[in-house]
Order: C-alpha cells, then sequence, then structure tokens
C-alpha cells in the first residue's frame, strides 16, 4: 500500500505533467524519457514481466507496490497498474520514501 506522502508525491507529479502511463509507458522507457517506474501488485503476470524486462533493459529503476487503485487515485485517472516518473527530482524523493 503507498503511503499518504508518495501518493501526494505522485498527485503533484501528475500535476506537472511528469507521469507516464498507460500505452506511452512503454514508449518513454525506450526513449530514456523515464527515470522510476512503479508497478501494481495486482497487474497482470504478462503486464509485469513485459514492463519489468524493459526496465532492466534500459537501465529504468522500478518497483512492484501498491494496489491498482490505490495508484489511479492517487494520479486521479481510472485503471492505472503502472507510473513512469519522469523528472529525477520526483524520482528519487518517491524512491526515498518507498525505501529504495
Amino acid at each position: 500500500m503507498l503511503n499518504k506522502e508518495v501518493m501526494s508525491l505522485l498527485g503533484l507529479c501528475a500535476r506537472a505533467r511528469k507521469l507516464s502511463s498507460g500505452s506511452l509507458l512503454l514508449n518513454d522507457i525506450r526513449s530514456h524519457k523515464v527515470k522510476f517506474v512503479i508497478i501494481a501488485n495486482d497487474a497482470s503476470d504478462n503486464t509485469k514481466k513485459k514492463l519489468t524486462d524493459k526496465c532492466r533493459y534500459y537501465c529504468v529503476d522500478y518497483m512492484i507496490i501498491g494496489d491498482a487503485d490505490s495508484i489511479s487515485q492517487a494520479i486521479g485517472k481510472n485503471n492505472r497498474v503502472a507510473l513512469g516518473i519522469m523528472e529525477k527530482g520526483f524520482a528519487d524523493k518517491i524512491k526515498s520514501k518507498l525505501g529504495g
């Protein structure tokens, strides 16, 4: 479960338009725009494998934590199972809050 600090940071990141999600996430990982990826625990196995393989190949840090509902609620959009943070400052702060 994501704590309140991480959820508010994700909300700030979304308002600053420094988040990538949905179909654009894989393209943003490939083009080295994403600095950190958050994947929901309840994402499908295929989605988890696809994202983790892509993150490993392109040397992007990732963490599998929380559930899709809390991730979606944090950014104010529905049905999001993965988020890519594109700003290094936001990524570092969120990683430190998650213990990574």
